[in-house]
């Protein structure tokens, strides 16, 4: 029998209920491994402090040598008493008001038991108060008014979200684009080389287009756009692409356009039959005139004369080497005859007079340098004020191919000491043009009649042109020291004597040239 309080023996396991391994010759010893003589009996001694006799009995344990199983005595048993659910008496409802204002929510209304955020679990109804389970439950206007907040924010966060996108999207796609053909004025100068992007840049940083985008799209099928000139163009502000478009390729949105052909002067000119050819002064008032928000920009040709007249003439851009000649003019306000050379010039609408008049006198400078004339480069034997007179004489007297021979005349008949006895010279001051002069005019006494004078004049007497300045800086060599236009096209005949010169003359007559 086991002691008491142990398990029963396994009879599995009893003694004599499995019988001997056949391989084994001696129990524990497998026969195909010899044994080890270091486990024999003899090969290690016995320790004394493990002997039978070294360690009394345990009186603890029964006759077997088993120890008897200990039993836990038993517990009294224990009344369960179920907890009570704690109290949360509900503060009354201006006190809850308060504190939903103050930001709190320890006590939100409605049903307790329905916030897990407070405590009470599913299991807990059960004990639940049956005073509080009866009450109706109140209107959660609390709760229903967060969730009228959140979906504010939803929708906040959502507008957000899509004005975010829009933005992006008018980036990388879209553009700004105004309505209409705009209103207000606003001036605007494109330069040479501008692209229409840079066009459209310019539009835009002067209000004229809400983008650049918006100027480049609508003008990506009109060809006029691609041929816009350089200039001042005048347009509206807040337009649209479309409309910028069509008013800044259309004629009348270019102003301040200044063009000043050769042998043009300063003082307009009589034409037989009555007509007048405007000369600088009414070319450049013309040119300064716009209507910008509703005034006049223009600058009149008085005002124009009386600048030229009383101001210094290297303020107004004239350069050295023509201000000492220039200023000993007879007339002060013609001071700059000549010295604004040809071309087509931009004014700025608003430009004052001596603005203007100092942007063209330098400009002009520079074109006139540009054309060879300076003062290291000079006609033969004079200044190079005088070889920009010869210049305009050149101009007025002969046509392009003649150049050359005339600005030869000229010199020889300076070095001969010849009156040079030019038909426009003596129409300079008459205002009136050049083929032919009366006999009565050529006997006018004055500084510009050179039937009677000798040498140049003392101003040129307009505007010459490039190959004009070139040919009086370099004349062509011959002997000549007489011409007369002898054919219908302006063609000159030229001759070295009197004679020859007067047979010249026979031949323009017979050709009915005068």
């Amino acid at each position: 029998m086991p002691p008491e309080g142990a398990a029963p023996a396994d009879p599995r396991f009893a003694e004599g209920s499995m019988p001997p391994d056949p391989r084994l010759a001696d129990p524990g010893q497998h026969p195909s491994m010899p044994p080890d003589p270091r486990f024999a009996a003899t090969s290690m001694p016995r320790d004394p402090r493990f002997a039978d006799t070294s360690m009394p009995p345990d009186p603890r344990a029964g006759r077997d040598g088993a120890y008897p199983q200990r039993r836990r005595p038993p517990e009294p048993p224990t009344e369960v008493i179920p907890s009570l659910p704690e109290e949360h008496p509900e503060p009354p409802r201006e006190q809850l008001d308060d504190l939903f204002d103050e930001g709190y929510d320890e006590y939100p209304d409605g049903d307790y038991a329905d916030d897990e955020h407070y405590g009470y679990e599913d299991g807990y109804e059960d004990g639940y108060d049956e005073d509080y389970a009866d009450e109706p439950p109140e209107k959660p206007r609390r709760r229903r008014r967060k969730r009228a907040l959140g979906w504010v924010a939803a929708l906040v966060v959502l507008v957000v979200f899509a004005g975010g996108a829009y933005y992006g999207y008018q980036r990388l796609f879209g553009y700004a684009d105004f309505d209409g053909s705009g209103q207000g004025d606003a001036l605007v100068q494109v330069e040479d080389g501008d692209t229409t992007s840079a066009i459209g840049s310019k539009l835009t940083e002067a209000g004229v287009v809400a983008s650049t985008k918006a100027f480049v799209k609508a003008g990506v099928d009109n060809t006029a756009l691609s041929r816009i000139q350089q200039g001042y163009y005048l347009l509206k502000k807040q337009m649209s692409g479309s409309s910028a478009v069509d008013a800044i390729t259309s004629p009348s949105a270019r102003v301040g356009r200044l063009e000043i052909r050769p042998y043009t002067q300063l003082d307009d000119v009589k034409q037989p039959g009555g007509k007048v050819t405007p000369g600088v002064f009414s070319l450049m008032s013309k040119a300064s005139c716009a209507t910008l928000n509703g005034k006049s920009t223009c600058i009149p040709v008085d005002e124009l004369r009386r600048t030229v007249a009383e101001a210094d003439l290297k303020t107004l851009g004239v350069p050295d080497w023509a201000a000492a000649d220039a200023d000993k003019a007879l007339s002060k306000d013609k001071r700059v005859e000549g010295l604004i050379a040809a071309g087509v010039y931009d004014v700025k609408p608003g430009w004052s007079a001596t603005e203007l008049i100092s942007d063209l006198v330098k400009r002009s400078t520079e074109a006139i340098q540009a054309a060879g004339l300076g003062p290291e480069n000079t006609g033969p034997d004079v200044s190079p004020y005088e070889t920009l007179v010869v210049a305009s004489l050149i101009e007025r007297e002969a046509i392009g191919p003649d150049f050359g021979k005339v600005a030869r005349v000229i010199y020889n008949r300076l070095e001969q000491r010849i009156k040079l006895g030019l038909d426009s010279t003596v129409n300079y001051p008459l205002d009136q043009p050049t083929l032919l002069t009366k006999p009565e005019d050529r006997k006018r006494p004055g500084p510009y009649n050179t039937y009677l004078n000798y040498g140049l004049p003392p101003t040129p007497i307009g505007v010459p042109s490039v190959d004009a300045i070139e040919a009086a800086v370099k004349p062509t060599e011959g002997d000549w020291a007489y011409f007369v236009k002898c054919e219908k096209d302006g063609h000159s005949c030229f001759a070295v004597t009197n004679d020859e010169h007067n047979e010249n003359k026979a031949l323009a007559q017979s050709r009915g040239v005068y």
